[in-house]
């Protein structure tokens, strides 16, 4: 740990500068706890894992924020960042609790005991009125109670590290109390893992404040922003090179004498600026981080390691990007109804996009969609009206609250839970047929009565009611819910099947085989299910989909 000037233990006032270094270090506590944060998450299977949420939040809030010691300026800055890179439920609703924090601070140059005090109760009030249906045993409920349970304790002479100390015990004491609140927590026996988050960001604020500086080094770096793959297709020999490489490394530097000991960072700067642009050095004692776009990263390399070795290395083909991002979202013409999507497998983008799909959003295999991902789709389509499909309950929060920021009153977001209830949402759209209006209605009621039901292997313990597994067996999934735990997929599904309600009246699925899953594999669970429920008309789609072995619509 290092000691920092500035604000300090007994502070009364503090500005935007000492706000943006104590997030900074709740940013970094966040990070060295990471992922035991994500592994309090009950349900056992990968989706956005609140940790991660929480941290790619908070870190893009930081990154888009500048450096204004005016208190209300700064957090203005903050929230916008934070709400374009809301993620997931609990980064949406961290994010509307700093969108609270600035609306009550928005005119402070210096927050004071009673500013603080304020901004934390519209905090947790905005987060509130973000959620449709609260549920208490969350984020929400140590946010509330950490700052009802002292405000008549805070006075015009009470530090800003008394408050914030007061507040972290007091939230301390209501996570601790969480699983009597919910019942799922209670019987995994964890706490609730947004609320840890929550709670773990302020004390590193608190720990900036007892002069505790937490280094970005010390904290893992192994949690990088999950992408799709490629289309490596889309780059051949007749491609152009105009848009060149993405670099990013942290180098070592050495003092072993065969490295050169005379490194000066205003030399290096300048010698890396005549390789490429959008350069940015900086250096922390013996390691220096560096970006820059180049089409020569040769140089770069050979040049660095005059001075050192790397620790760690990026280097991306942004023609490649460049090419898949105008394939997969290039300007439409006006419409009087365009349709964003979010999805997941090379086959499910294909057949969203033939079903009428103008956008389609690559939500990754566990990283949940931003809000700013959303924003940028919607800023890219002409269109009278955008409809939404989420297609998973963890992006709902993320599509509405991007269909607030476009400040367009033109977006519906459609709650569909997953990629089979998206399906049949396009599936009853009939383009030529009927006003917006009439086209939303059918989409909304083709997903309403769809049932999905999906299958995967668990990926940790799970207990909760009559339901329990064990890491790495095969599990069944009713609209989010598991039904059924076996020792072979299979079985799991015609099991799954069986706790369908009325599956006697259901005419037809529709299977969305994912990836690694091959057609043997699909030709099995077909004949099982003819066998089984001969009723039951199946349609065999090639979804490619990440998690998820089978996604099956039943209607």
């Amino acid at each position: 740990m290092l000691k920092e000037s500035g604000a300090h233990m007994g502070t009364r006032k503090i500005n935007g500068y000492h706000l943006k270094k104590m997030l900074e270090n709740g940013l970094n506590n966040l990070r060295l706890y990471e992922e035991e944060i994500n592994n309090l998450n009950v349900f056992p299977v990968p989706d956005g894992d609140t940790g991660t949420n929480m941290r790619l939040t908070l870190e893009n809030g930081i990154n888009r924020s500048n450096d204004r010691t005016e208190s209300g300026a700064f957090l203005k800055s903050l929230s916008a960042g934070m709400l374009l890179g809301a993620r997931g439920n609990s980064g949406v609703i961290l994010s509307q609790f700093f969108t609270g924090f600035f609306q009550e601070l928005s005119h402070c140059n210096y927050i004071g005991p009673g500013e603080l005090r304020n901004g934390l109760i519209r905090g947790y009030r905005i987060a509130y009125q973000s959620v449709i249906n609260p549920v208490e045993g969350t984020i929400l409920s140590v946010a509330r109670e950490g700052i009802e349970n002292i405000r008549t304790q805070i006075g015009r002479n009470t530090s800003i590290d008394t408050i914030l100390s007061m507040y972290v015990a007091e939230m301390k004491k209501t996570l601790a109390y969480t699983p009597e609140m919910l019942d799922v927590l209670k019987e995994a026996g964890v706490v609730d893992s947004g609320a840890k988050g929550f709670i773990t960001i302020f004390e590193g604020m608190l720990k900036y404040l007892y002069g505790e500086i937490i280094q970005p080094d010390s904290a893992p770096v192994n949690h990088p922003e999950e992408k799709a793959e490629l289309d490596f297709d889309l780059f051949n020999e007749r491609s152009s090179f105009d848009d060149g490489y993405c670099m990013e490394f942290i180098l070592q530097l050495m003092i072993n004498p065969r490295y050169k000991q005379d490194f000066d960072i205003d030399r290096y700067i300048s010698a890396l600026q005549n390789c490429g642009n959008s350069l940015v050095v900086v250096q922390d004692e013996k390691r220096v981080k560096v970006h820059i776009h180049t089409k020569k990263p040769s140089k770069i390399i050979d040049h660095s390691q005059r001075y050192g070795e790397f620790l760690t290395f990026k280097l991306e083909n942004m023609q490649l990007q460049h090419n898949e991002h105008e394939i997969k979202v290039k300007p439409k013409e006006h419409k009087e109804l365009s349709i964003v999507s979010v999805v997941n497998g090379s086959g499910l983008k294909k057949l969203f996009t033939e079903l009428g799909a103008d956008c389609v959003i690559d939500g990754g295999s566990t990283m949940n969609t931003s809000s700013e991902e959303f924003v940028k789709a919607f800023e890219e389509l002409d269109a009278d009206n955008i409809v939404v499909l989420p297609n998973n309950s963890n992006v709902i929060l993320a599509a509405e609250q991007a269909a607030e920021i476009s400040g367009r009153g033109n977006i519906t977001v459609l709650k569909s839970k997953s990629f089979a209830e998206g399906y049949y949402a396009l599936a009853m759209d009939d383009a030529f047929h009927g006003t917006a209006d009439e086209r939303i209605e059918q989409m909304r009621s083709g997903m309403e009565d769809v049932i999905t039901l999906a299958q995967t292997v668990a990926s940790r313990d799970y207990s909760y009611h009559e339901i329990v597994c064990k890491k790495g067996e095969d599990i069944a999934l009713i609209n989010n819910e598991i039904v059924c735990v076996s020792s072979n997929w299979l079985k799991a599904i015609i099991d799954g099947l069986k706790h369908v309600p009325d599956i006697e009246m259901m005419e037809t699925l529709t299977v969305m085989r994912g990836e690694g899953i091959d057609e043997s594999k699909a030709n099995e669970l077909e004949a099982a299910v003819a066998e089984e429920f001969p009723h039951l008309n199946v349609e065999m789609i090639d979804g490619g989909q990440q998690i998820y072995h089978f996604i099956i619509g039943i209607i």
